[in-house]
């Protein structure tokens, strides 16, 4: 569900701001800002819906926030308990020889994964993340393959990896959405080791290293992600930020220098929390509608949605929402439980902002025989 919302609501908040910058009772806002970058996209952590974004689906160079992928398979595998934090990972001389920022591992050490982690996230280590992926798939092409799977898992369907560290490969690719799926999934997934972006500093073999990612200098409110920087990608920044229940997540490619993709992130974010405003609308298995269901042991089916359904939408419109059931009007049972028997549009200035699926809270088994003849009588008028 949430995934089709990502994607059901670009088109309509564009139409959206366009209502509300020209109307002066409808509460007006601002257009999103316009940095001076080759993309970028905001979104609700919440709703998945897309507040904001400029290019997003250009395919670009990721650069180091490549890395984000490395990390959520590593976050993976430890869920899996495949992977332990203090398991021994052996340094190649691949893994050691590897160009760009490092975290400074010793060819033929051993070095602890939780230790790894750190280098990767705080440090930006190429030299660490080729020798996560040695150690997960026994080689960077194998766990390539590995990131693409998971890519394509997502729904990240203009994302191809080719290295575990973001180094330049033709075939090595993304687009600011894509990378928001990955982020929102991240956070979503691995609550606990997404702490880790949080970390300003971390020290290893007597080397203090610092993250680049200003902002957590800069906003107390943002506890990650990433920043990643190549000649052909330019500067990028994958953010996320914490205000109160509400969480933000943006991502900027193709800035000109760390100023700009800081900058660039900063005003998306004060965007976002200042001019829209995120509602809870569904709880999950709590009822939301019925419908007729014809020929069955009952006549009406309980309808819920599987999970916590929100939306977000300009600032004190919440009043304006409206709600349009869309259900089969010839239901027949039998009716299985978690069967999608119908959607809830949801609609704001005559528009539609999403569309929800709406599932059978309960079995409705058939009837009886009269029943059914009588409901197939009534379906006649």
């Amino acid at each position: 569900m949430k995934t089709f919302i990502k994607k059901s609501v670009k088109i309509h908040l564009s139409v959206l701001l366009l209502l509300f910058t020209v109307n002066i009772s409808a509460a007006p806002i601002p257009k999103a800002p316009n940095p001076d970058v080759k993309s970028y996209i905001l979104i609700d952590y919440d709703s998945g819906m897309v507040i904001a974004e400029k290019n997003s689906d250009l395919i670009l160079p990721p650069a180091s926030i490549t890395k984000i992928m490395t990390s959520y398979i590593i976050f993976t595998e430890l869920k899996n308990q495949t992977l332990d934090r203090k398991d021994d990972v052996l340094v190649s001389k691949k893994a050691w020889k590897t160009g760009g920022s490092k975290m400074f591992i010793e060819v033929g050490k051993k070095v602890k994964v939780s230790d790894l982690l750190h280098g990767i996230i705080t440090s930006s280590g190429n030299d660490a993340s080729v020798a996560m992926a040695e150690h997960i798939s026994g080689d960077e092409e194998t766990f390539s393959i590995y990131m693409n799977q998971m890519a394509e898992n997502l729904g990240m369907t203009n994302t191809s990896y080719a290295n575990s560290t973001g180094l330049p490969n033709d075939d090595l690719y993304t687009t600011a959405e894509d990378i928001s799926i990955l982020a929102r999934s991240l956070i979503m997934k691995f609550p606990k080791d997404y702490k880790l972006y949080s970390q300003k500093e971390y020290v290893y073999n007597d080397i203090k290293q610092y993250s680049r990612n200003k902002l957590l200098y800069l906003d107390d409110s943002v506890d990650g992600m990433k920043t990643g920087f190549t000649k052909k990608a330019g500067y990028c920044l994958v953010s996320s930020a914490l205000r109160g229940k509400r969480r933000l997540i943006s991502v900027v490619m193709g800035a000109k220098s760390p100023e700009h993709r800081t900058n660039a992130s900063k005003s998306l974010l004060e965007y976002g929390f200042r001019f829209f405003e995120t509602h809870k609308i569904y709880t999950q298995n709590k009822v939301v509608t019925e419908g007729k269901v014809f020929g069955g042991s009952q006549p009406s089916v309980k309808l819920t949605v599987l999970e916590d359904a929100y939306i977000s939408i300009p600032r004190r419109q919440i009043k304006n929402i409206k709600y349009k059931y869309v259900i089969d009007k010839n239901l027949t049972a039998p009716i299985v439980k978690g069967e999608v028997i119908g959607y809830a549009v949801i609609q704001l200035e005559g528009e539609s902002l999403t569309t929800i699926k709406l599932h059978s809270m309960e079995d409705i088994s058939e009837g009886s025989f009269y029943r059914k003849t009588l409901d197939s009588i009534l379906r006649s008028f």
